[in-house]
């Protein structure tokens, strides 16, 4: 378990130790299948838990963590995995940070997770792919409108602007801030 966990540890430690731990954060996706990554559970568990705890030591600035329903760049169904165990590991004790979590959000899940299954934690909701397609994600997880759709054809396309910086704002946003956005 420490062999597995040593790279992540002294990277992690490096970096910190040359910027700042302030400044370094590490992303774990426990429950990727990606390029045959995942593990038993009750390995997992162990591994990840291991992990978790020696990081935790070198007070980097937040933990992010991918739900279960992320596998690379593929989307999946939701599991009953929860990275819950992690999430309360990193903010345990003194000197907590916070935690960033991915994974497939949707606007009404990311609200049910802050304000239900995690209330009074320091965490925060990370959309990916929804940012690039919707500029004004923010805006419309607060009012309730529906996000773009995204194509993940036409993510990163290079010398392209299509896909990346082509989608609209929200009708209301550019209303209620008097703007008109070109594409």
């Amino acid at each position: 378990m420490e062999k597995r966990a040593r790279f992540a540890i002294e990277i992690s430690k490096a970096c910190a130790d040359a910027i700042g731990a302030d400044k370094v954060d590490i992303r774990l996706s426990p429950f990727s299948t990606f390029q045959g990554m995942k593990m038993e559970s009750k390995a997992m568990t162990e591994q990840f838990t291991y992990l978790t705890k020696e990081l935790r030591k070198l007070n980097l600035s937040y933990l992010h963590l991918v739900e279960s329903r992320i596998s690379g760049s593929a989307d999946g169904e939701p599991t009953a995995d929860k990275v819950d165990f992690l999430l309360d590991l990193w903010q345990q004790g003194e000197g907590q940070t916070p935690v960033l979590l991915a994974g497939g959000f949707s606007p009404e899940s990311a609200i049910r997770c802050v304000d239900e299954e995690h209330k009074g934690k320091d965490i925060a909701i990370v959309f990916g792919r929804y940012w690039i397609s919707t500029p004004d994600l923010a805006y419309r997880v607060k009012k309730g409108i529906d996000l773009t759709p995204y194509d993940r054809k036409t993510f990163y396309v290079p010398k392209e602007k299509k896909g990346y910086n082509d989608y609209p704002y929200s009708k209301e946003f550019e209303q209620e801030f008097g703007i008109k956005v070109e594409a």
